[in-house]
C-alpha cells in the first residue's frame, strides 16, 4: 500500500474551520497519513449501477407486488408515491452525502458527526445483518426454481407430483380440457387430475351444469359459481408451499428440521455472493454492468406476453384503480413506507458504505434523484406483469382477483411461473427469468455484505489488506445463522424477521439519520457541505431539501410509525396466526436494531463530562479530501 506522509500545514493549516464555526483539528499530531490507493469505483457509472442493482432488486419484483395485492392494488400506489418523494428520496440522498463526504462506513461516520448518535451506525449494522441473513433465503428459493427449470416438464405447472393435493388446479391442463371440449355438448374443466364435464361435477351437488363457470340450482333457478361448489388450488402455489418450502403441517410447535435441498441452495447462494465480492467494490463494479440491465429485458418480454392473455385487462384495472377507503387503514401506509425503505435499501448503512468509495466531487445529488426515479418506476413496471397475470388466473379460475392466490411473500413465485407456462419455449423463459431473479437478488445482496465488511475493516483498519477474509467470515456466519429458515417451518421465522426488521424499526432509524444532519449538525451546515463537494442548488431545490430534511421527512416517519402501532395485531402467515411468544420474538428482532442507539447514548451521557460536545462533530469528522489530497480517516482514528 502506497502511503504518503506530510505535515498538516502543507494542506490547510493545523486547524480546519468546520461548517459550524468551530475549529476542528484534522489530526492530533503534525503528520497525516494519506492512503492514495484506497479502493474507489473505477468509474462513476459503476457506483450508479451498483446502487441501481442494490435498490432495484427482489424488493421491487418480489415484495412490492404482494404488498400491493394485500392492500387493494391501486390504493397502495398513492401512499407508495408519497413515501418515495418525501421519505425515500430524502433519506437516500442523506446517506449518499454521509458516505461520500467522509469516505467512511456508517459506524465511524455517525460517531464522528455527533458522538451522541454513535449507536446509529450500529443500528444500521444490525438491520443489514438481519436483512442479509433472511434475504439470502429468497435467493435460495430462486436457485431452487432455476434448478427445476431444467426438467423437461416444468413441475409447477402439473398436478401429478407427489406433493400435489387432489384439489390441484393446473391452468395448462385446464386450457387443454377446454380446447378438447370445443364442439361438445357439455363444457369441461380440469378437476382432480383430469378433464371433467361440468354436468358431472354439478350433479354431485344436486345442481345442473350451465357452463364452465356456473352450476344452477333448479329449485330456485339461481346460478351458483363453480368455485362455490368445488375447491381448487393452483399447482404453482402447491409447488412453492409444499415442494420448495416443504411446509406441510409445520407450525411453531412442529418446526421440523433443515431440508437438505434448501441447505444446499442457501450455501450455493452465499458462495456466489462471496465470489462476486472477493475483491471488494472493484469486482462488484464490474458485475453490476450486467446485473443492473439484464432484468429489464426479461421483464419487458413477460409484460408483453401477460398483456396478450385473456383477463389481463381486469388485472391491470385492479392494479391501477384505487379503493380510496383503504387509505384509512394504517396498514396501507405502514406497508408503503416499509416498502420504500426496503426497495431503496434505506437505514441499512449499505448506501453510506457504497458512497464512501466515491470520489469527493461526484454529483451524488443527480445519482440520488436518478436512481430513485428508476427504482420507483421499476416497482410499478413489475407490478403490471404480476397483476396482468393475476387477471388471467382470475379469468381461468372464475374467482375474484383478490382470491386467486394466497397473498404473502410467495405471490411472485406463483404468478410469474404461471405466466412462463403460457409462453413458447417455457423452459427457456423459465431459465432466463430465474436467472434474472438470481441476478437481482445477488445485486441487492452485494452492497449489504459489503457494508458489513466495510464496517468491520473501518473499525479494525489493520484488516484492510485481508478484506477478502473478512468477507468470507461474514458470508459463512450469515449462512450458519440462516439455517433455521431452511426448516419446514422456516417460513414463519422468515416472516417475523422480514416484517420486524424492515418496517416499523427502520422508520425510526431513518428519521434519526435525517435529524443528525438537519437538527444536530444544522441544515445550513449540511447544505454548505454539499456545496463543498461541488454540488450547487438553485433556490427552489435548496428550499425543497430544507423543507423535507427539517420537517417533512423526520416528522412523517415518526407519524407513520405511530400510525402503524395503532393497528398492530398478531403476526400470521396464510391462515395460521402465530402464538404470542413468537410475536414477542419478532418484536425482539425489531428492538435489537434500536438497542445500540439507546445503549451508546446512555454510555456517552455517563462518561462524557462536557455534554455539549455530544452534539458537535469530533476532531475526526471532515471531508475525505482536502486540497485534492485523499485522507483515510479510519486510519487516523
Amino acid at each position: 500500500m502506497d502511503v504518503k506522509s506530510f505535515d498538516v500545514p502543507n494542506i490547510s493549516g493545523i486547524e480546519k474551520s468546520s461548517n459550524n464555526g468551530s475549529n476542528v483539528e484534522i489530526s492530533t499530531s503534525s503528520t497525516v497519513n494519506l492512503i492514495e490507493d484506497r479502493t474507489n469505483w473505477s468509474r462513476p457509472i459503476e457506483f450508479i449501477l451498483s446502487c441501481l442493482s442494490y435498490a432495484i432488486g427482489l424488493g421491487n419484483i418480489w415484495r412490492f407486488p404482494h404488498l400491493a395485492y394485500r392492500n387493494g392494488g391501486g390504493a397502495f400506489l398513492l401512499p407508495y408515491f408519497l413515501a418515495a418523494v418525501f421519505i425515500g428520496l430524502p433519506i437516500f440522498f442523506a446517506e449518499l452525502i454521509t458516505g461520500q463526504y467522509s469516505g467512511l462506513g456508517p459506524i465511524k461516520a455517525y460517531s464522528y458527526l455527533a458522538p451522541l448518535f454513535k449507536g446509529l451506525g450500529y443500528c444500521t449494522f444490525m438491520v443489514i445483518s438481519f436483512v442479509s441473513i433472511y434475504y439470502q433465503l429468497i435467493i435460495a428459493w430462486v436457485l431452487f426454481y432455476l434448478y427445476s427449470s431444467f426438467f423437461p416438464s416444468l413441475r409447477w405447472g402439473t398436478c401429478d407430483n407427489d406433493w400435489n393435493s387432489e384439489n390441484c388446479f393446473s391452468t395448462i391442463e385446464d386450457l387443454y380440457c377446454r380446447q378438447e371440449n370445443v364442439g361438445s355438448a357439455s363444457d369441461q374443466i380440469f378437476y382432480r387430475g383430469g378433464c371433467r364435464e361440468i354436468n358431472e361435477i354439478c350433479s354431485i351437488h344436486d345442481l345442473v351444469g350451465v357452463n364452465a363457470s356456473n352450476c344452477m340450482n333448479t329449485t330456485t333457478n339461481e346460478l351458483v359459481p363453480i368455485n362455490d361448489v368445488i375447491t381448487r388450488s393452483l399447482s404453482s402455489e402447491e409447488f412453492f408451499y409444499e415442494h420448495v418450502l416443504g411446509i406441510g403441517d409445520a407450525r411453531w410447535d412442529n418446526f421440523g428440521y433443515p431440508r437438505w435441498q434448501m441447505v444446499i441452495f442457501l450455501f450455493l447462494g452465499w458462495t456466489l455472493t462471496y465470489l462476486c465480492l472477493i475483491k471488494g467494490v472493484q469486482s462488484m463494479g464490474k458485475v453490476v454492468y450486467f446485473t443492473a440491465t439484464f432484468p429489464y429485458v426479461i421483464l419487458t418480454a413477460l409484460l408483453i406476453r401477460s398483456l396478450t392473455l385473456e383477463g389481463s385487462y381486469e388485472g391491470i384495472m385492479f392494479y391501477i384503480t384505487p379503493q380510496w377507503e383503504r387509505l384509512l387503514s394504517p396498514g396501507v401506509w405502514g406497508d408503503a413506507s416499509s416498502q420504500i425503505f426496503y426497495s431503496f435499501g434505506l437505514a441499512c448503512g449499505s448506501l453510506v458504505a457504497l458512497a464512501s468509495y466515491n470520489k469527493f466531487k461526484n454529483n451524488c445529488h443527480f445519482d440520488a434523484v436518478f436512481i430513485s426515479i428508476i427504482n420507483f418506476g421499476t416497482a410499478i413496471f413489475g407490478g403490471f406483469v404480476v397483476f396482468a397475470t393475476l387477471g388471467f388466473l382470475s379469468n381461468s379460475m372464475q374467482q375474484p382477483i383478490d382470491n386467486v392466490v394466497t397473498g404473502g411473500p410467495g405471490l411472485t413465485f406463483i404468478t410469474y411461473p404461471e405466466a412462463i407456462l403460457l409462453m413458447p419455449l417455457p423452459n427457456l423463459w423459465a431459465i432466463l427469468f430465474f436467472l434474472m431473479m438470481l441476478i437481482l437478488g445477488l445485486g441487492s445482496q452485494f452492497p449489504g455484505v459489503q457494508m458489513i465488511s466495510t464496517s468491520i475493516v473501518d473499525h479494525w483498519p489493520h484488516l484492510r489488506n485481508k478484506e477478502w477474509k473478512v468477507t468470507a467470515g461474514v458470508c459463512m456466519s450469515c449462512f450458519v445463522l440462516g439455517l433455521p429458515m431452511t426448516c419446514h417451518g422456516g417460513i414463519y421465522l422468515f416472516t417475523l424477521m422480514e416484517w420486524h426488521t424492515a418496517s416499523w424499526a427502520i422508520l425510526l432509524i431513518g428519521a434519526a439519520e435525517i435529524v443528525i444532519f438537519s437538527w444536530v449538525y444544522g441544515i445550513n451546515n449540511t447544505l454548505d457541505m454539499i456545496k463543498e463537494m461541488g454540488m450547487k442548488f438553485v433556490k427552489v431545490t435548496r428550499y425543497f431539501w430544507k423543507a423535507v430534511w427539517v420537517v417533512i421527512t423526520p416528522i412523517g416517519s415518526v407519524a407513520i410509525f405511530i400510525f402503524i402501532l395503532t393497528d398492530l395485531g398478531p403476526s400470521e402467515f396464510r391462515d395460521y396466526v402465530f402464538p404470542l411468544w413468537a410475536d414477542i420474538l419478532g418484536w425482539m428482532f425489531g428492538l435489537a436494531t434500536l438497542v445500540p442507539f439507546i445503549v451508546f447514548a446512555i454510555y456517552q451521557l455517563i462518561v462524557v463530562k462536557d455534554k455539549k460536545t455530544l452534539l458537535k462533530p469530533t476532531d475526526l469528522w471532515g471531508p475525505q479530501e482536502i486540497d485534492g489530497q485523499r485522507i483515510d480517516r479510519a486510519v487516523l482514528a
